[in-house]
């Protein structure tokens, strides 16, 4: 089950943390990877480990915000690897940065909205429109796009931008299935709970101990969870949003 050889993955932001884990995830399945990442080095690194694992991948260094950028990067992937048969929109958090200030609203420069914006909505609205055409002619495709709980509830700890941010991917993403539906194209997205990037082993103790399983999540619950959603098997599953949380409410 959930076998992907054959086919090309595209993993945006995944020079580290999550996105480094979905990229061998879908690796460990078969799929040849293009690993993105703003910092060419990053995802050099990350493609190179998964080579070494005897799977194959390359890096992909563009910026998810910039369009050209983006058609251009997916011309060198279909060229080198094949056609972009699975899209996972994961580069995100607070616009380039690995850490994310918390800053109330009424105290947030209006300078600083767009980046939120740009990285968590654009970004992906940007990767989906270089590969969805080539889908839809196919008749088969793959659009992931990682998302977060603060896309779907209000929080008062300083991230209203970010939250408009995720919460306007869940919408691009339910709108952009059922365009695709009946092209063999299936658009899903998961909302991540605390995961284990939050801080040093302190901090993570600390916010383990709230959640109901009593840990945070890892880039691996989060690579298994791709990994269904890219598989044939998850064929009858678009316009969907997966709560990869560990079990935290969300009303």
């Amino acid at each position: 089950m959930f076998e992907l050889t054959g086919k090309v993955a595209l993993v945006t932001g995944a020079g580290q943390g999550m996105g480094a884990g979905i990229a061998r995830a879908l690796a460990r399945q078969g799929a040849r990877v293009a690993v993105n990442d703003l910092d060419e080095a990053r995802s050099e690194v990350v493609a190179k480990a998964i080579h070494d694992q005897g799977s194959e991948a390359m890096a992909a260094p563009f910026d998810v915000t910039d369009l050209p950028q983006v058609e251009a990067g997916v011309a060198c992937i279909t060229e080198e690897l094949g056609p972009v048969d699975i899209l996972v929109n994961n580069a995100g958090n607070a616009g380039g940065g690995p850490t994310m200030e918390l800053k109330q609203f009424r105290e947030m420069p209006v300078d600083d909205w767009r980046r939120f914006i740009d990285i968590n909505l654009y970004g992906p609205a940007n990767c989906s429109k270089a590969v969805v055409e080539g889908m839809c002619q196919r008749g088969s495709g793959r659009i992931i796009t990682i998302s977060s709980g603060a896309g779907q509830a209000g929080l008062p700890i300083g991230i209203t931008l970010y939250g408009a941010g995720k919460a306007g991917a869940l919408g691009f993403q339910r709108h952009l299935a059922m365009e695709l539906a009946g092209d063999g194209v299936t658009v899903n997205a998961i909302a991540l709970g605390l995961m284990d990037n939050v801080g040093g082993a302190d901090v993570v103790k600390g916010l383990a101990s709230s959640q109901p399983t009593g840990r945070l999540g890892t880039p691996e619950d989060v690579g298994a969870a791709v990994v269904y959603l890219a598989s044939d098997e998850a064929s009858w599953v678009t316009g969907q949003v997966l709560g990869v949380n560990g079990g935290t409410f969300l009303p």
